[in-house]
């Protein structure tokens, strides 16, 4: 029988202000990230007021990161230096390779409703692969399959696998796990998880239980090692993000959406982008 992991840390979301204005919430970032490694950053954006969010993220550049976006409410619509653009609506996710440095931009456009509700998933680049060629895929929600468990759960496979299903997200770097968990009240979930990995649940409806911890909504729980993972929702219903991936153990230098190695990495990242040299693959 395999070790169950409990909650090792819980961290509550903080909220923040990003891009043109918009208000987010912060599961974890810079601080956090060591204890995430792969992984450097989480926001939500939820809000039905759209001055909360209708600002945007105009262009800015990244590079050395990949970004998962996954959104649940609203649409927003992105283009980027090599040529990409396009719209992603409810249940869609847009996955982008920065590397070696790709200046792009995120705005929300109005829909039929004004919930605007989404995530933003950082995973880092190994040294090897920071100044890899940038890419970019568009996924819909008809391509995420949604996998349903004896113990009640329905979860949507984006990254990884459960159950012999596969998540269409496949060529992130890191090769990620990324679940979206639904959890009726009375259901549970529990999955193997790769030993040594990072793995972490974001709770963003109701509230769920690990080992006799609760999770509330807004709060992620950074979970301790083991083989599989038991998350239940005795008293209500719960919804919930589950990430894991394999640690890189690589040091991290960080300037706003840029994340290298060293100082000198990101001393030359800041001059080539003020040179108008950033941007090293074109269309």
């Amino acid at each position: 029988m395999g070790r169950v992991r409990g909650t090792s840390r819980v961290m509550v979301g903080a909220p923040t202000v990003e891009g043109a204005g918009v208000r987010v919430r912060r599961a974890f970032g810079a601080q956090q990230a060591p204890l995430l490694d792969p992984f450097l950053l989480l926001d939500e954006l939820g809000s039905d007021d759209p001055a909360d969010y209708m600002a945007g993220f105009p262009w800015h550049p990244h590079r050395g990161i990949e970004t998962i976006t996954y959104l649940l409410g609203g649409r927003v619509e992105h283009g980027d230096s090599m040529g990409n653009s396009g719209v992603i609506g409810p249940g869609d996710v847009q996955w982008m390779t920065a590397g070696s440095g790709i200046i792009h931009q995120e705005m929300p456009r109005a829909g039929d409703t004004p919930r605007m509700h989404g995530f933003q998933l950082w995973a880092n680049l190994p040294a090897a692969h920071k100044m890899m060629a940038p890419r970019y895929r568009g996924v819909t929600s008809r391509e995420i399959p949604e996998v349903a468990t004896v113990a009640g759960a329905r979860v949507k496979v984006i990254s990884g696998e459960l159950q012999g299903v596969r998540g269409p997200v496949r060529d992130v770097v890191i090769d990620p796990t990324c679940l979206d968990v639904t959890l009726p009240a009375g259901a549970s979930f529990t999955a193997p998880v790769t030993r040594g990995h990072t793995a972490f649940a974001y709770v963003f409806e109701g509230a769920a239980r690990c080992n006799g911890s609760r999770i509330d909504a807004g709060h992620l729980a950074l979970l301790g090692d083991g083989d599989e993972i038991d998350i239940a929702a005795p008293d209500a219903a719960a919804r919930f993000l589950l990430v894991a991936g394999k640690p890189l153990g690589e040091p991290v230098a960080w300037w706003g959406p840029i994340v290298m190695n060293s100082e000198a990495e990101l001393r030359t990242a800041r001059d080539e982008y003020q040179r108008g040299t950033f941007v090293k693959h074109g269309r």
